[in-house]
């Protein structure tokens, strides 16, 4: 890191590169902290987490005693042995609230742009939308079964919907605004586990369902727009717009120098009309031909029905993640599968994720880097770091005692956060130092106490 350092203060590193070296190295050096706890305040299977995207730093938690409850990750409420901060919830709403929920809370989820409202979904077939400061329910929704996974757009600024999956076949958008539903999204041939919205439109949403099937949504359209298929694939990224930019000039400059005369347009034939103004011969044929090829092609209506029943998994789809700049679509599958899908052409990308198994008994909550460049997968009792692009296994954090159920990155203190079936929430900590920076350190602060420090 002190390289690092020294070359951004004389110059040799651009701001960027620094920042995204630093942030690189803090997340390949995660382990479970040993300066930061959190007392779980739940007595069953925490089932979904998220930290505030406002201040970064309020953490909700979901579990499945029907509890929520909040915490804050940056002060301490009490320091053990001045060693380990311990956090104790805010605040806890349970069943005995008078308007809490009476079954499992099943997916959690903070208003995007301010910390006064949460949302909360439940086996009780109910979506409550709750004020944060005085712990009341502003707006409650009742949904036709168990409420499996609920999303807000982070980017929406002119809606303020709420995606719901249920066990329904239909998804359903709730309008805070209203306090009804907006409309319903009909395709799905089963329930819906997961929901996702896209990171590039806040009118784009992407669900997986029990029917294997990841389906995009346009909200302002009726129907799906697109279906993906695990039978398509690519190998590989795709590489980047500045990359293909170039590679593009390069192959036209090098088509122009091969033919030079092609770059000179021919005169097509023209010819007198009666009012005596000349004509082009092929403007007609030409415009026909574009209008032709603008034309999207008509399909016999089997083909269409073997496009819309194309599946992504072999079972449910248990979980997804789009990554920050909304090119690529991570899933998680009840075949233990993990895919990543390139968004624009809608194939699978063929990445080898090297996992053993993954639960299938509840959603899956999916968690990925700043930079996409590492995936957080709850895989049973542990929960692993893959990189995005090989598929490799870079980390496995191992402190839970039952199956991990989600995972939640923080980006901006660079730390995870995961819950399980033994009740608990841990942190998983960028190491402060490691050997050869204290040793360096050590050597700097040695180096500056032998100096001298009179005046000539």
């Amino acid at each position: 890191m002190w390289k690092e350092i020294g070359d951004r203060e004389f110059g040799k590193l651009r701001p960027n590169l620094f920042s995204s070296r630093i942030k690189s190295g803090r997340n390949s050096s995660i382990q479970l902290s040993n300066h930061k706890e959190i007392v779980s305040a739940h007595r069953g299977a925490v089932n979904s987490l998220q930290v505030d995207l406002t201040e970064g730093r309020y953490l909700l938690a979901g579990a499945a005693d029907s509890s929520v409850a909040v915490y804050d990750v940056q002060c301490a409420s009490h320091e053990g042995n001045g060693l380990i901060a311990r956090h104790k919830s805010l605040f806890v709403v349970d069943k005995q609230h008078e308007h809490g929920h009476k079954y499992a809370i099943s997916s959690v989820t903070w208003y995007p742009i301010d910390t006064g409202l949460f949302i909360t979904g439940s086996y009780d077939h109910h979506i409550n939308v709750w004020d944060t400061n005085t712990t009341q329910v502003v707006m409650d929704f009742k949904m036709p079964g168990k409420v499996y996974r609920t999303a807000m757009s982070s980017l929406a600024t002119s809606h303020m919907l709420i995606a719901a999956g249920t066990e329904d076949v239909q998804v359903r958008l709730c309008d805070i605004a209203s306090g009804a539903f907006a409309h319903t999204l009909s395709g799905h041939r089963d329930g819906v586990m997961s929901v996702e919205w896209s990171s590039s439109s806040e009118w784009i949403l992407i669900t997986g369902g029990c029917d294997g099937a990841i389906r995009f949504w346009d909200i302002r359209r009726a129907g799906c727009f697109h279906v993906l298929d695990q039978s398509r694939s690519q190998l590989g990224r795709r590489p980047p717009l500045l990359v293909r930019s170039t590679a593009n000039k390069v192959i036209t400059s090098k088509s122009s120098s091969i033919n030079p005369s092609s770059s000179v347009k021919s005169r097509p034939p023209q010819r007198k009309t009666n009012n005596g103004n000349s004509s082009k011969h092929g403007g007609l044929n030409k415009h026909s031909s574009q209008l032709k090829g603008s034309v999207k092609q008509r399909l016999h209506p089997g083909m269409l029905s073997t496009q819309d029943r194309a599946t992504a998994h072999y079972g449910a789809v248990f979980g997804l993640r789009a990554t920050g700049d909304g090119m690529y679509l991570l899933s998680a599958g009840s075949d233990s599968r993990l895919r990543l899908w390139d968004i624009e052409s809608g194939c699978n990308t063929l990445v080898n994720f090297e996992i053993t198994r993954l639960q299938t008994s509840k959603p899956l909550q999916l968690a990925t880097t700043q930079d996409s460049a590492l995936v957080f997968v709850p895989c049973m009792t542990t929960a692993k770091a893959f990189d995005m692009w090989s598929g490799k296994t870079l980390m496995n954090f191992r402190g839970h005692y039952e199956n991990v159920n989600c995972c939640w990155y923080s980006a901006q203190d660079q730390e995870l956060y995961t819950g399980g079936n033994d009740r608990q929430i841990l942190v998983w900590s960028p190491s402060n130092f490691t050997t050869g920076e204290v040793d360096e350190w050590r050597k700097g602060q040695g180096a500056a106490l032998d100096q001298d420090n009179w005046s000539d």
